[in-house]
């Protein structure tokens, strides 16, 4: 996927990061691919384990980013990415983002997801997407508060 790619998980830091890339891709004239992953259970042998509801899921998950990504681009004014396409896929976020950033020109990614750790100062998933990369990787930390 070529242009920017943004990983987004309903998360505060993942809107930050929605919005900063799609500033970004407007500056840039490319287009916007914005990602989210319902993430997969593992299988014993280390592949996916497919259940019923995984296709419903993932549709329910791209419907919720799509309202979010409307809400960002609502707020744009005249100033908007060539194109904005909404993703939604099953599996592991780390390899989907990575996958999807082979032929991108940067991955965009908040500095911290859903997980359970607010005192980590990045998020292990991007953590190992900025690692393993094969393109830029940007990393938006939340907004300073004093």
């Amino acid at each position: 996927m070529p242009g920017v790619i943004v990983g987004v998980d309903g998360s505060g830091h993942s809107q930050r990061a929605l919005e900063w890339a799609m500033k970004e891709a407007a500056l840039r004239h490319a287009p916007l691919t914005v990602l989210t992953v319902h993430e997969a259970i593992r299988g014993y042998f280390g592949g996916v384990s497919s259940f019923p509801d995984d296709a419903e899921l993932t549709e329910q998950a791209r419907v919720a980013v799509q309202e979010e990504a409307d809400k960002v681009l609502a707020g744009l004014g005249e100033s908007r990415p060539e194109t904005v396409t909404v993703k939604a896929v099953n599996g592991f976020p780390v390899d989907e983002l990575i996958k999807a950033g082979q032929d991108a020109d940067m991955i965009v990614l908040g500095s911290r997801g859903v997980g359970g750790f607010d005192r980590l100062m990045m998020g292990s998933v991007t953590s190992q997407v900025a690692h393993h990369a094969t393109c830029p990787v940007v990393i938006v930390r939340p907004e300073h508060r004093s």
